[in-house]
């Protein structure tokens, strides 16, 4: 169902964009009435703010509505390169992104040169329940794929994690914070099942008809819980640090309706630290506001070893170089010497959560167990 004309739908008319600007990313943790809370920061009445982000969402503008989860907490997981034949890549990428709930953010890439890496073309985020095996998982991918080889890189320390689209594009190259960004670890927390039943009710998408002012209480009678309850478990989950944001999550790489683009390029930004400074350096990368995501992952021989590894999205790719160089310099100023640095851009792409449910994990290696390639 498309919206109704006389509601603009377009991430950068001026509304829509005042309500982008603190929907994305900026409400963070779990909020009993998330949609006044935007409505709160925007300076705008609950009613234009609901309206409009259904709009969008029914428009296609907006992917999903979510409460984020941070997975680490909850979930193994690691970023993924996968070296595949060309013929085999997009049927690869097909497979993935359509009938592995686990594979979350899968994107094609490419660097502007022959460089170490080069050949690993597929890229994705990869996460199992805990207990589980990555190497298990991407093992059987390996079998259902034809992939020749994968380089698991699991995070060793968060140093940026949100969107904000919409009011990265008026940054200047070297935007930052007062202060480094703090490193986030990956250790995992521990639920009890109450727990897990809340926060599988509560990490769904939001449907049209819940973008409401009360939206958790549709969730609360699916948990099978009242309302209170509902709310205090999912604040106690907030202060066990595995309760993310709660955001509007754009369609940021294909055309609106109207042809339309949020933005035309994401680049993997790497760069090689000297061991030992990886904390530092991450934190230094991490302060940048520029940086939609940035952590310490150690990328091993294939990659040049490189250790900071971030994502930066924009309109045009010689502005993101200009962030990049910014960001070059400012770790020269403080200190910290780059021995090796590359950038691979994002070209065909489909972003969608990682699953992390137990019985969700144990049904699909159920489904595909002993089945040999699929796609080829």
């Amino acid at each position: 169902m498309s919206a109704p004309a006389t509601i603009p739908t377009e991430h950068n008319e001026a509304t829509n964009a005042r309500i982008l600007a603190v929907s994305e990313d900026k409400i963070q943790g779990f909020v009993r009435f998330p949609f006044q809370a935007i409505a709160e920061h925007s300076g705008l009445p609950l009613e234009v703010v609901l309206e409009r982000i259904r709009a969008m969402l029914e428009a296609g503008v907006i992917r999903r509505v979510r409460q984020t989860l941070l997975a680490n907490k909850l979930a193994e997981g690691a970023l993924v390169a996968w070296a595949i034949k060309d013929e085999l890549l997009d049927k690869a990428f097909e497979f993935m992104s359509k009938e592995d709930p686990f594979s979350g953010h899968v994107v094609v890439r490419s660097t502007d040169r022959n460089m170490t890496g080069g050949g690993f073309k597929l890229w994705t985020t990869l996460k199992v329940p805990q207990g589980e095996s990555l190497e298990e998982h991407a093992n059987a991918l390996v079998r259902l794929t034809g992939a020749d080889e994968f380089v698991l890189m699991p995070a060793k320390g968060i140093f940026a994690l949100g969107v904000g689209h919409v009011r990265r594009k008026e940054l200047e190259p070297g935007d930052r914070a007062d202060a480094p960004a703090k490193m986030m670890t990956t250790a995992g927390a521990e639920l009890t099942p109450e727990e897990w039943n809340v926060l599988i009710a509560l990490k769904g998408e939001l449907a049209p008809d819940e973008i409401c002012e009360d939206p958790w209480k549709g969730r609360a009678a699916k948990a099978g819980v009242d309302f209170e309850t509902f709310c205090s478990i999912a604040e106690g989950l907030d202060k066990k640090q595995v309760i993310g944001r709660f955001s509007t999550f754009l369609e940021h790489v294909k055309p609106s309706a109207a042809g339309v683009k949020v933005t035309k390029f994401n680049g993997l930004f790497h760069w090689r630290v000297p061991e030992g400074m990886q904390e530092r350096a991450g934190s230094e990368v991490g302060r940048h506001h520029i940086m939609t995501h940035c952590y310490w992952r150690e990328g091993g021989p294939r990659f040049g070893n490189v250790n900071i590894m971030g994502v930066v999205h924009g309109t045009d790719k010689a502005w993101m170089l200009e962030h990049k160089a910014a960001i070059d310099k400012h770790l020269a100023d403080v200190g910290i010497p780059v021995l090796y640095d590359n950038v691979f851009w994002g070209g065909r792409s489909e972003i969608k959560p990682s699953e992390i449910d137990p019985a969700v994990y144990r049904q699909w290696h159920t489904k595909w167990a002993g089945k040999e390639r699929i796609i080829g």
